[in-house]
């Protein structure tokens, strides 16, 4: 039988590229199809935690951004600071992360095709879509991902149902931390990408304001800004991960919520994983794979989520992060590993 590739990839995004660069390690052809210019910009806290940022250099993809050493909680009257154990995270803008992942998987002879993909069809021997014919496929489509739809895979949105909104402020960087600052409503994140750029992204089950933070609006008070990007909602519950020779990598896979800041560190992750299955030809193993791989995260985010959503233990969480610094920074830890 003839194919046209070994893997076809729907989606070029980081999950995506990250697919691609662990195939072609492998020796497996690649094609990815993504509808979109290079390169992609989209809402994201734009933090690389030290594990996903050692995953990326080990692919051979090494963003230029800006260092920082840990994650701080802070509210108008405490603050909480978490540092890494295992060296530095880095806030690297999304299209400089997206260039640096297309350029290294260009360099690996990854082909593209530009199309959207919204219908698969497969059979015991290969997947086919956007006219290609490969011997497996990775959806890397994201939140709302169309080939998990074709697929028959059921997602439905999870509750608290939030959404979220970023900005680039021009600003000097005035933190060695991401910091996320918390209100009644919602969480901002600060994470530095540039000498003179931050990033703010606010996640709420509300639209998203500035004002809710008055000590950050004041920091950021007269200082110009981008155009929002926004996304959600953000909770995805995914049933499986598989069907027959499609894998489901990313967002598409399952979203808890942006609130640990985990994303790209997983999707590289997961991609791994991805793989690893199918160069064993077993698709099924990455059913387990992903769990294992997603453990802390879900549990340690679904737990923050479910515990900030009663207004009275939404107050309580900077004091007690404060209060207990060592239990603070454990969890830092276990989440930029």
């Amino acid at each position: 039988m003839a194919y046209d590739t070994d893997l076809l990839i729907v989606g070029g995004g980081p999950a995506g590229l990250a697919t691609a660069l662990h195939a072609r390690q492998q020796g497996l052809s690649v094609i990815v199809a993504e509808p979109r210019d290079n390169p992609i910009d989209k809402a994201c806290g734009e933090g690389l935690m030290p594990g996903g940022l050692s995953e990326l250099t080990a692919l051979g993809v090494d963003p230029a951004g800006m260092p920082f050493r840990g994650i701080a909680y802070v509210s108008q009257r405490r603050r909480a600071e978490g540092l890494f154990r295992s060296g530095p995270g880095r806030g690297v803008r999304r299209t400089t992360l997206h260039a640096a992942l297309a350029a290294r998987a260009k360099e690996q002879d990854t082909e593209w095709i530009q199309a959207r993909v919204s219908s698969v069809t497969q059979d015991a021997h290969g997947v086919a879509a956007a006219g290609v014919r490969a011997k497996w496929l990775v959806a890397a489509d994201g939140l709302h991902s169309a080939v998990r739809r074709s697929v028959g895979i059921t997602a439905t949105a999870g509750t608290p149902r939030r959404h979220g909104l970023r900005w680039h402020y021009h600003v000097p960087a005035w933190s060695e931390f991401v910091e996320v600052h918390w209100s009644r409503w919602g969480e901002a994140y600060v994470t530095p990408v540039e000498p003179d750029l931050v990033g703010v992204a606010i996640l709420s089950r509300q639209r998203p304001e500035l004002d809710w933070f008055p000590w950050l609006a004041e920091r950021l008070d007269g200082a110009s800004r981008s155009r929002a990007r926004g996304c959600g909602p953000l909770r995805q519950v995914v049933t499986r991960r598989v069907a027959g020779r499609v894998l489901l990598v990313g967002d598409a896979a399952g979203y808890e919520d942006a609130l640990t800041g985990e994303g790209i560190s997983l999707a590289v992750k997961q991609a791994a994983a991805a793989v690893r299955a199918i160069v064993d030809d077993a698709p099924t193993s990455y059913e387990a794979a992903w769990r294992r791989v997603t453990r802390d995260y879900r549990l340690i985010t679904r737990g923050l989520v479910l515990a900030s959503t009663p207004r009275v233990t939404r107050r309580a969480i900077v004091p007690a992060a404060a209060l207990l610094p060592a239990v603070f920074q454990r969890a830092v830890n276990v989440l930029a590993s």
